[in-house]
């Protein structure tokens, strides 16, 4: 798939107010700072699409991108920012429950994990509550070239043991870096592959 056209569409805090095209949605969510707007930026080949920041914890809304007029890519908030006020953290994950579970558009759901970390249990419980509510979703892990390839292999195999522990098989898991482009063809064959 190629992408030639990525457009910002619409900022909202209430899943209510999203487009109302019936077009497929492609969602990205991750805890903060885990390099989910440098990895839309990649996969859309725009440098500014989405606003990066040293700053954790920066989307608040739920940003819809329009690609190639055919499908949105959606910018869901970072999960478990802890220095967040107790009622934002809480408004947050409503919203982002609210999406997940009544967008009947949402196709898939991308889980992005920074790969320098062993299993984290936020993430796994995250993942967790998505299969209990059976929900699409697949595991991309973010900043590969921050790694040798064998620590990134020990990595993702201790991940996925640890998946293994509560899962009988694994979703599609996807390596990437922003960085240096990697992942990007795998990605978008792939929700090519799955648009209805």
């Amino acid at each position: 798939m190629e992408i030639k056209k990525a457009e910002f569409v619409i900022s909202n805090s209430d899943v209510r107010n999203c487009p109302q095209t019936g077009l497929p949605e492609y969602a990205f969510i991750g805890r903060s700072n885990v390099g989910k707007s440098s990895l839309i930026n990649m996969l859309t080949n725009k440098k500014g699409l989405a606003m990066t920041s040293s700053k954790p914890g920066k989307t608040l809304l739920i940003n819809h991108f329009i690609i190639n007029g055919e499908w949105y890519l959606v910018d869901l908030p970072g999960y478990g920012y802890a220095s967040r006020g107790k009622s934002i953290r809480s408004q947050l994950k409503q919203l982002i429950e609210n999406y997940i579970l009544y967008r009947e558009t949402l196709t898939n759901l991308f889980v992005l994990v920074d790969c320098r970390h062993e299993p984290q249990k936020i993430d796994i419980d995250f993942m967790y509550w998505l299969g209990v509510n059976g929900v699409p979703f697949s595991i991309v892990f973010t900043k590969a070239d921050k790694l040798s390839t064998n620590q990134l292999n020990e990595n993702i195999r201790l991940y996925k043991e640890k998946l293994l522990e509560s899962w009988e098989e694994l979703p599609p898991i996807f390596i990437t870096s922003s960085e240096k482009g990697m992942g990007r063809e795998e990605l978008l064959r792939y929700i090519e592959k799955i648009t209805p």
